[in-house]
């Protein structure tokens, strides 16, 4: 049950000092604002969590809207913002029914480790893409499926985690820009320290 689901993040949320997954952006996401050809003036966060993508992106001038289950999470997302001094446009919903108001679009999309059984994550993704402007950026980093032996973070669950060959098959009919599977160290809180199995995606809205 949803309720049940925003329960448990906000229990995992306030029992945590500091940030679940760090204090900094994800480091995909640095990596990917490098681009010389990647810059946003809006972007849609699903999953933002506590903020660290979010308030980031809104320190370099994007416009932001964040959508989180979690309450709490929300909370310090919005304590982050003040502390930063950058406004976020902060919505608590549930993505397995919440939509963007028609027409409404941004410039990018960005999904981190969002995790979940397919059909959420499949559901996000498409979503993404109907809400991109032309030119847009959809960007997805999460889990990959051979990250489900391992047992130190992330799901256990090969149903919760990602393949890039359906997150191709989801950004249909967008054009791929990188499409990355393999090792990585992380260093990101709590829960995403160590060694782990990663996929990273961007694909663009050319058309």
């Amino acid at each position: 049950m949803p309720q049940d689901r925003a329960a448990a993040w906000d229990a995992r949320y306030a029992a945590a000092d500091n940030g679940l997954f760090g204090e900094g952006p994800s480091v995909g996401l640095t990596m990917l604002w490098g681009r010389p050809d990647f810059n946003p003036r809006t972007a849609l966060l699903p999953a933002d969590g506590d903020g660290r993508n979010g308030t980031w992106l809104a320190s370099r001038g994007v416009s932001v809207t964040a959508v989180d289950l979690s309450a709490e999470a929300t909370r310090r997302a919005e304590a982050r913002d003040r502390g930063a001094g950058v406004s976020v446009e902060r919505l608590v919903a549930d993505l397995e029914t919440w939509s963007p108001d028609p027409g409404q679009r941004w410039a990018a999309v960005l999904i981190h480790f969002l995790h979940g059984p397919q059909a959420l994550r499949e559901r996000v993704v498409r979503l993404g893409v109907e809400a991109l402007s032309p030119g847009g950026w959809l960007v997805v980093e999460g889990f990959a499926r051979a990250q489900a032996a391992r047992s130190d973070m992330g799901p256990d669950d090969p149903d919760k985690l990602y393949g890039l060959d359906a997150l191709e098959r989801w950004a249909t009919p967008l054009t791929p820009v990188e499409a990355l599977a393999g090792r990585v160290r992380l260093d990101e809180g709590p829960r995403h320290t160590g060694e782990a199995e990663i996929v990273r995606f961007a694909a663009r809205r050319l058309s």
